[in-house]
């Protein structure tokens, strides 16, 4: 590596490292010092000691302080949140806060500047890029699956070519949908086109990218995502910060964040150096007061009807009724897309059930999901909360034709245990 040769170098002057990657060195490498190091610059600030870094940050600091007494330390972070508090509690002195925000935003005062904590964070708007178009869509649950299959038809297969990040809440749901759009939206009958269809579905290239995979592949992926010209990452929030992906045009959030900080983002990954850029975000009956959540903090978003999604499923004869036979499509007529829809429902179904490995798979995606929905803050738990689904309705958007029996019982957990789950990004 580049520090295993820092003895035939003459000076490096930057040298960029994950915590546990510098820690490590510091551990194992004699011939790394720090006597002239001026500037330590941490980046994603917020998410650090969130990501279980509190500890090499600490290890980071003892090795610097015993060998550089003077140096500038940088924390850089798009919000300020109570890590960030944390952390600049731990290695900085007498700081300084600099704020690059819009022209428009008002100034504050020093001692409004002060008051770092999350309660401000709170108060404040967000910056949104200004060529950023957000909507939300208010789907049952139970059509959630379908919903998602079909704007991903909509925008990458029938509408100019897109590149499109999906965002889930846990990386089995991301390996689940993974396979099962690869399978139904790009497997079975694609072959036999017509010749009213647009050719190819080649259009679609799913990708995806989470915590549990290797770092060699997740390079990989990201590399494969970066130089194609359309496709759609299925991903967790590992994808929500530092990368930068340009030409994304549609950031969908199947599953909402738990904060706005983290919604905002979510939709930084598009309408990147003034391009435009689009967010769509999906909610259920139960969890729609979560758009008057966001827009406390200034962000709002415009709705996208359901059935206008759906409407895509009349551009592919795959999902047409059998009683339509070879009568020509009426357009948008609402009972053939909600046929189309119930049509596209049961190939998913119908895969999921094709054996018993793949209603383990589909089950253990569905736990993970409600895992995951346990972990809201208090603060969002009257939006969130698990006994507003409908477990049957929620295992139809993974698939399953019925809900295990299992997992009423060790999901709903009663109001009086705490639950401190917390799904792997």
């Amino acid at each position: 590596s580049v520090v295993d040769n820092l003895k035939s170098e003459v000076r490096i002057n930057i040298l960029i490292s994950t915590p546990g990657r510098l820690v490590d060195h510091i551990k194992s490498t004699k011939c790394i010092h720090f006597h002239h190091l001026q500037w330590l610059i941490m980046d994603e600030a917020d998410r650090i000691l969130d990501m279980g870094f509190e500890k090499d940050v600490t290890v980071i600091l003892n090795a610097l302080n015993a060998e550089s007494e003077r140096r500038q330390n940088v924390l850089l972070s798009a919000t300020l949140t109570e890590g960030v508090t944390r952390l600049a509690d731990i290695s900085l002195h007498d700081p300084v806060s600099i704020a690059i925000v819009d022209e428009t935003w008002e100034r504050t005062t020093p001692e409004q500047e002060a008051i770092h904590s999350p309660a401000r964070m709170e108060e404040d708007g967000f910056a949104i890029p200004e060529k950023l178009k957000q909507h939300v869509v208010v789907v049952p649950s139970k059509l959630r699956l379908v919903t998602l299959a079909a704007f991903i038809l909509g925008k990458c297969k029938f509408e100019k070519r897109h590149k499109m990040i999906v965002f889930f809440s846990s990386c089995e749901q991301v390996e689940f949908h993974y396979k099962l759009l690869l399978k139904v939206l790009l497997g079975g009958q694609e072959a036999e086109e017509t010749e009213c269809l647009p050719l190819p579905s080649s259009h679609l290239k799913f990708l995806r990218l989470h915590g549990n995979m290797e770092q060699e592949e997740r390079t990989a992926v990201f590399q494969e995502f970066l130089q194609c010209k359309t496709g759609i990452l299925l991903c967790t929030d590992v994808a929500a910060r530092g990368l930068d992906l340009p030409q994304v045009t549609w950031i969908v959030q199947y599953n909402a964040p738990a904060s706005p900080a983290e919604y905002v983002h979510r939709i930084g990954r598009t309408a990147r150096i003034g391009c435009h850029g689009n967010s769509l975000l999906v909610l259920t009956p139960s969890e729609a007061e979560y758009v008057n959540s966001l827009a406390s903090h200034k962000i709002n978003v415009s709705e996208m009807k359901m059935e206008d999604i759906l409407s895509s499923l009349m551009k592919d004869d795959r999902f047409k009724g059998r009683r339509w036979g070879n009568k020509k499509s009426r357009g948008t007529n609402p009972q053939e897309v909600r046929e189309r829809a119930t049509v596209l429902q049961t190939e998913f179904e119908n895969y999921v059930h094709s054996g018993e490995g793949t209603v383990r798979w589909a089950k253990k995606a569905l736990q993970s999901f409600l895992r995951s929905y346990t972990t809201y803050p208090k603060t969002l738990k009257h939006i969130f909360h698990i006994k507003s689904l409908h477990l049957g309705h929620v295992a139809k958007s993974f698939g399953l034709r019925d809900a295990p029996q299992n997992l009423s019982a060790s999901m709903a957990a009663s109001p009086g245990k705490k639950t401190k789950l917390k799904p792997k990004r």
